[in-house]
Parts: structure tokens; C-alpha cells; sequence
């Protein structure tokens, strides 16, 4: 998610938005469910936040690109 991309239309945010999502679960989903089959309480939680931050960041840094060169 750190490269720049540029996003003209809804079916380029439809791509990135597929890319992204598959990144996230890819990365985080594993751990949630290991956490499900294996941890206690705690660690499903936590797995679980850390699933809801990434699905939030991914959201900031769209909403913060389409901030650049807008009028303030």
C-alpha cells in the first residue's frame, strides 16, 4: 500500500479497493483466524482490532489522497 496510484474513475477505485482488500485479509485475516482456533479471548480481540486498523488505514490513505491539491 505504499506505492501512489492514481484514481480517475470508480472502476479504478473498484481495482484498488480489490488489491487492498486482498492484501488485508492476506495478511491479517490468517492471524484473526489462528487466534479464533487457537487463542484465548483476548487475542481474538486483538487480532480483530488490528483487522479493523488496517481496513481503517487503507480508508485514511484514499480519503488523504483525495485531499492532495484540493483548495483549502
Amino acid at each position: 500500500m505504499e506505492e501512489s496510484i492514481r484514481i480517475d474513475n470508480r472502476g479504478d477505485f473498484g481495482i484498488w479497493a480489490i488489491e487492498v482488500a486482498k492484501q488485508i485479509v492476506g495478511e491479517q485475516g490468517f492471524d484473526l483466524a489462528k487466534a479464533a482456533r487457537d487463542g484465548t479471548e483476548d487475542a481474538v480481540r486483538e487480532t480483530g482490532n488490528a483487522l479493523g486498523q488496517a481496513i481503517i488505514n487503507a480508508l485514511m490513505q484514499v480519503y488523504d489522497g483525495l485531499l492532495e491539491g484540493a483548495p483549502d
